[in-house]
C-alpha cells in the first residue's frame, strides 16, 4: 500500500494548511476565487458514489502549488463531502517518506502530487505537478516572447545570467503571459482531476 490510512489521516486539511502558511497566502486566496467550475464539473464531482480520498504534496514556495493546490481546494469544497483532502509538506517527516514513492520519473521531487485513494486506500490515481498541455504551451509563448525581444538573447540561457534589466522585463512579460493563459491552465487542470475521479467511479462504487 502506497499510502496507508494513517498516513493520510495524519495530513492537514486545506484550510489548516493554508493556516500555516508563511508565503503566498493571498495568491492562493485569489488563484480560489479566480477558478471558474462549470455546473457539469459540479455535478460530475457531487455524482461520486462513494467518496474519494485525495493525498496532496505540497510546499508553499512552490509556484505549482500556489497555482494548483487551490483548485484541488475548491473542487473538495463544491464536491458535497466526495472528495475527501489531506496534505503533507513534501519536506516534513511524512511527507519525505511519501514523496520517495512518487518520483516524477523516477528521479524528481515534484509538487503538487495529488494521490487519489478508495475507501480501502487503494490508489485510484496520481497526478503531477501540471497538465502537460499547459507545459507546451506556455514553453510556446515563452518562446514566441524571446523572438520578440532578440535582445534578450538565446532563449535556453537560465535567467539568472541575464543582465539584471532584461531579468526583470523577462519576469515582468513571463508573468503577464502566465495570467494571460491561466484560465486555459485552470481548465486543463480540472479536466484531468474530473477525469481521473470520474474515470475511478466504478472502482468506488462497488
Amino acid at each position: 500500500m502506497a499510502v496507508t490510512r494513517e498516513q493520510f489521516e495524519s495530513g492537514l486539511t486545506y484550510d489548516a494548511y493554508k493556516a500555516q502558511m508563511t508565503r503566498n497566502q493571498e495568491q492562493v486566496a485569489q488563484n480560489e476565487k479566480d477558478l471558474q467550475l462549470s455546473s457539469e464539473d459540479v455535478k460530475a464531482l457531487q455524482g461520486l458514489p462513494k467518496t474519494i480520498n485525495v493525498m496532496a504534496l505540497a510546499e508553499d514556495w512552490c509556484g505549482d502549488v500556489v497555482a494548483n493546490l487551490p483548485i484541488l481546494g475548491r473542487l473538495e469544497q463544491e464536491s458535497a463531502g466526495k472528495l475527501n483532502v489531506r496534505i503533507h509538506l513534501r519536506d516534513g517527516e511524512t511527507g519525505t517518506v511519501l514523496m520517495d514513492q512518487y518520483l516524477k520519473n523516477g528521479q524528481y521531487k515534484s509538487i503538487p502530487t495529488f494521490v487519489f485513494l478508495d475507501g480501502d486506500f487503494n490508489e485510484l490515481g496520481v497526478w503531477v505537478e501540471r497538465p502537460e498541455s499547459v507545459t507546451q504551451l506556455r514553453e510556446q509563448k515563452r518562446l514566441e516572447l524571446y523572438r520578440s525581444h532578440p535582445e534578450w538573447g538565446d532563449p535556453s540561457k537560465p535567467i539568472a545570467e541575464l543582465p539584471e534589466d532584461v531579468r526583470t522585463q523577462v519576469q515582468q512579460l513571463s508573468g503577464a503571459m502566465r495570467n494571460e493563459t491561466k484560465p486555459f491552465a485552470n481548465s486543463e487542470v480540472v479536466r484531468e482531476i474530473r477525469e481521473i475521479v470520474t474515470r475511478t467511479s466504478d472502482k468506488v462504487g462497488v
